[in-house]
């Protein structure tokens, strides 16, 4: 998801644009839109009043994001003039200003009915980009018909991202999405928090769904947090979706849905029979959303919240709900991952004849790397859909690497690469590849033995997922030869041009209240962010040390190494991926778990 905002550079951005009297009056709402969350509501209202943009702005003012897109994108590529999607329409589609976001959210493509042109939280399966995202990046995307704006030059870099990081937050109607702001070149009002359009069930038959009892995240947080429900979808499964033991439910597409103020959402298999429900570890059981939230509930009891609410443990902070509920669940926990998704919306079909399989009732926990940098508080919302697998050869084999997740620890002022392995099963086809870290991770690929690279990827809350087809084979018997090398490369605090960035190092500053419940120790400063720059220094309050010339009272000693942890100012590298055992090698038990893990594949 979208992790903490570079508060200092964008303020810095946004100052030069304000006339230099209004720069001090102005500083508090800077700050506020500079780290503040996603505005507005996926559906858009239409009729309410246009947000107040900041009077002392002088440059280009937008009510909204979207508004921002209209005038920027649209209009200035000629997409609303009478010939092309003005008052001509062409393919169906008419883009002026008062017709433009209907005919975009959530409606499908007249072109290619199968997809919407606007799906919230999802480029890759939204029309709009990807028909332009063909133009600006030829090769990277399949499209039927022709790449627009047809006739006239491709959209820029700058306004493709525009429109990722709209369509990634929800596409909203109203309000400002952070980081547009940049990118419009322009001012928006401050940011509130979103809540994106809910997902669909499946109907009756096709699928089931798990809905993400909601959590209020407090104003102004990141915690990543664990919790415990019961669930029992056994009546909504027909018996040709279950497994022999008639314990475990088939499926071969997951989509996850969740409001932008989550890095991860994960649906995690506690492995406990349901007798350990009430064990004192869970602590108190409470209905969350509905008339009756707050309440006292029975978790085995599904209708004791009512029709709108569901009863939940208490939540706790847990990273990877490692360490949570009565065992203490240990790394293996993260091993279980039923389904789930470090996206907003996240769509997977897996491999044909390949299917996961989950229990259809026990004790699930749910994983939300939660965040919420605004001034206000609000609830976090989520769905996954899973869908029955009509075609079962083949249990999934999905896997996510932790062996290395804190390998990242790059000294202040410096870059480093980190490279590991991991080993295929002998007889693995190998479709499905994404990766995990965070913001200071620049660039994560995979490679081949052979040197053939298999993945990259360059945008740590928005990652690229890759799809092989032809499934990639590990047959060989020796594993140097079923090995996947892959590498990070992390860039803490190194400016463009090669000199000490204050603003993108990692800083004792900036690091969230969670970072004491670090295993890797937290931030400790040994540079200098002010004063002399990359100077080395020992520690919190050494801020002498760091002091331009004697006296000078203007050093800061706050510059650590990259560290280990779950905030997005903290590190991870681990690598994802989705498999099956090809028929003529021994496959795994029918009967047990194959857990569908997170969504890796487009």
């Amino acid at each position: 998801m979208i992790g903490l905002a570079k508060a200092g550079a964008r303020k810095a951005r946004i100052e030069a644009r304000r006339s230099p009297g209004a720069r001090a009056g102005a500083l508090a709402s800077t700050v506020a839109v500079a780290l503040g969350l996603l505005a507005g509501c996926g559906g858009g209202s239409g009729g309410a009043p246009a947000p107040v943009v900041d009077p002392s702005c002088d440059g280009p003012a937008f009510a909204s994001t979207w508004q921002g897109i209209q005038e920027t994108v649209f209009a200035r590529n000629g997409c609303t003039e009478k010939l092309c999607h003005g008052g001509a329409n062409a393919g169906g589609l008419d883009l002026s200003p008062a017709n433009a976001y209907a005919n975009l959210f959530d409606v499908p493509s007249a072109e290619s009915p199968s997809t919407k042109r606007v799906l919230p939280g999802d480029k890759d399966r939204s029309w709009l980009w990807m028909k332009l995202a063909a133009k600006t990046r030829p090769g990277t995307v399949s499209i039927v018909g022709s790449p627009m704006p047809a006739n006239l030059p491709a959209i820029s870099e700058r306004e493709l991202e525009l429109l990722r990081q709209w369509i990634y937050a929800g596409a909203p109607e109203t309000g400002t999405v952070p980081g547009t702001e940049d990118l419009l070149g322009g001012c928006l009002p401050p940011v509130e928090p979103i809540s994106i359009k809910p997902l669909d069930a499946p109907a009756p038959g096709e699928g089931v769904q798990f809905v993400l009892p909601p959590i209020e995240v407090p104003p102004s947080t990141e915690q990543e947090y664990c919790f415990a429900t019961y669930y029992d979808v056994s009546d909504q499964v027909p018996p040709s979706m279950l497994d022999p033991s008639g314990r475990l439910f088939r499926y071969s597409e997951q989509e996850l849905r969740q409001d932008p103020l989550s890095h991860h959402l994960v649906l995690l298999d506690s492995g406990l029979p349901v007798e350990k429900i009430h064990d004192p570890a869970f602590g108190a059981w409470t209905c969350a959303g509905g008339g009756r939230a707050g309440e006292t509930c029975e978790p085995t009891d599904l209708s004791s919240c009512g029709a709108e609410g569901f009863c939940r443990s208490e939540p706790q902070v847990k990273v990877g709900c490692v360490g949570f509920g009565p065992r203490g669940s240990g790394y293996a926990i993260i091993t279980r991952q039923m389904g789930g998704a470090q996206a907003t919306n996240a769509f997977q079909r897996l491999h044909p004849g390949v299917f996961a399989q989950i229990p259809t009732r026990g004790i699930a926990y749910w994983n939300t790397h939660a965040f919420n940098l605004s001034d206000q508080a609000h609830e976090l919302n989520g769905r996954i859909n899973f869908r029955f697998a009509t075609d079962q050869r083949f249990p999934l084999q999905s896997f996510f690497d932790p062996s290395h997740v804190f390998a990242a620890n790059a000294a202040p002022f410096t870059t480093q690469t980190v490279c590991a392995k991991y080993v295929m099963p002998r007889g693995s086809r190998l479709f499905g590849l994404t990766s995990h870290n965070h913001k200071r991770g620049k660039r994560f690929w995979a490679k081949l033995p052979d040197g053939t690279q298999i993945f990259e990827n360059t945008v740590y809350n928005d990652p690229n997922k890759a799809r092989f087809e032809p499934p990639l084979e590990f047959d060989s018997p020796d594993p140097a030869e079923r090995s996947i090398e892959y590498c990070g490369l992390y860039n803490n605090g190194v400016g463009e041009d090669g000199s000490p960035d204050p603003e993108t190092v990692t800083r004792a500053s900036r690091m969230p209240s969670s970072d004491r419940l670090q295993i890797m120790n937290g931030c400790k400063p040994v540079a200098c962010a002010a004063g002399r720059v990359g100077a080395a220094c020992s520690g919190l309050g050494d801020d002498r040390a760091c002091d331009s010339s004697p006296g000078a009272n203007d050093g800061w000693c706050d510059a650590c190494a990259i560290t280990g942890g779950e905030s997005t100012e903290n590190e991870m590298f681990i690598l994802i991926g989705q498999s099956f055992v090809d028929e003529r090698f021994p496959q795994p038990p029918d009967d047990q778990p194959a857990y569908g893990g997170l969504a890796s594949v487009p």
